[in-house]
This record gives C-alpha cells, sequence and structure tokens, in this order.
C-alpha cells in the first residue's frame, strides 16, 4: 500500500481497494479476478456509496460484475425480501447474469438469486418466489407476469438494473419497463 503523497498515478484499484463485502472479495479472488477492469473501478465505488449510475462498456469487460458486486455487498441476506431486480432482454443474458450472482455470492450466507423467464415452467420460479429470493433477475415479459399475478412483491426493493438498456429498448420493451417501474418504491438506486 502506498501513502497519500506517494506516485500512484500507475498503481491500479485491486478489488480490496473498493471497500466490498469480505466475502463477496472472497468469490472474487475463487473467480479469479485480481483487479477491477475499467467499468468496475468506475461503477463500484459509487454504487456502494448510493449513487445511480449508467455504465456503458463493450461485451467482455465485466459490466455483470460491475453491479453484481456492489449490490451483492449490500443486500440483507436475512430477509426473504427481493432486494434487487435485475432486468434482461433475453433469457439467455437473464440465465447468465443469474449464475454471475451466484459466483460472486457464493459466500454469503443464505443469499438466494433466481432467474425468471418465459419459455420455461412457472413451477421451479413459483417455487423460488415463495422461498424468497434477494435478487431476481428476469426477462420484461415474465417479471410483468408475475407481478400481475401477485407472485413477485417489489415493495422492498433497493436495487434495480437494466442489463442492455439499449437492447432492450430496441426489441420494444419501453413500456414493459415502464410497467415494472411503477411497481418500484422512489428510494430504490
Amino acid at each position: 500500500m502506498t501513502s497519500p503523497d506517494s506516485d500512484t498515478e500507475d498503481t491500479e484499484p485491486t478489488f480490496a481497494d473498493l471497500q466490498i463485502h469480505p466475502a463477496v472479495l472472497q468469490a472474487v479472488a475463487d473467480v479469479g479476478y485480481e483487479s477491477p477492469s475499467a467499468i468496475q473501478a468506475a461503477t463500484i465505488p459509487p454504487m456502494l456509496a448510493g449513487s445511480d449510475v449508467v455504465g456503458l462498456a463493450q461485451t467482455g469487460t465485466g459490466k455483470t460484475a460491475a453491479f453484481a458486486i456492489p449490490i451483492l455487498s449490500k443486500l440483507d441476506t436475512s430477509s426473504r425480501a427481493t432486494q434487487a431486480l435485475v432486468l434482461a432482454p433475453t433469457r439467455e443474458l437473464a440465465l447468465q447474469v443469474a449464475e454471475a450472482f451466484g459466483r460472486y455470492g457464493a459466500h454469503l450466507p443464505d443469499v438466494n438469486v433466481l432467474a425468471i423467464y418465459g419459455g420455461s415452467s412457472y413451477g421451479p420460479q413459483l417455487a423460488g418466489l415463495k422461498r424468497g429470493a434477494q435478487v431476481v433477475v428476469g426477462t420484461p415479459g415474465r417479471v410483468i407476469d408475475h407481478l400481475e399475478k401477485g407472485r413477485l412483491d417489489l415493495s422492498h426493493l433497493d436495487y434495480l438494473v437494466l442489463d442492455e438498456a439499449d437492447e432492450m429498448l430496441q426489441m420494444g420493451f419501453a413500456e414493459d419497463v415502464e410497467r415494472i417501474l411503477a411497481d418500484t418504491p422512489e428510494y430504490k438506486q
């Protein structure tokens, strides 16, 4: 570690420098990440501080970790309420994001991540919602379906992520996103 008055221009921040939850830090190390990418270094600190963030980066730069790591660092795992909702335009992306949350949250006690998307059976999704999932990753249509049937409660939501927001809008999901936003608290990040 360097002192504040030393020459630190060439020093890359580490994940440990970003004040993330120790259990999440352990999982990040397990995954093999050594230092944050540019998008991660730029977004994790303001997200941890409670700021809203818009991130734009190329595929493969670690955008999912850029939002998953701070969300997992701030989750209340003692609560079964849905605290984070990630909207994804496709079921493939929803599954990838849910899997990433699972990896980064591997050392957090009692964290439940649930992917909800169309084209699959309602049974496992309903069971997961009843069990309680702090993080729900879903496609807009299936999220609305669960909201309208009273199966998904977003009244305790602290974090909302629009993953691949540009693609979601190009696919015509603007009204669906607005419908979902109407069910979320004003205070969410």
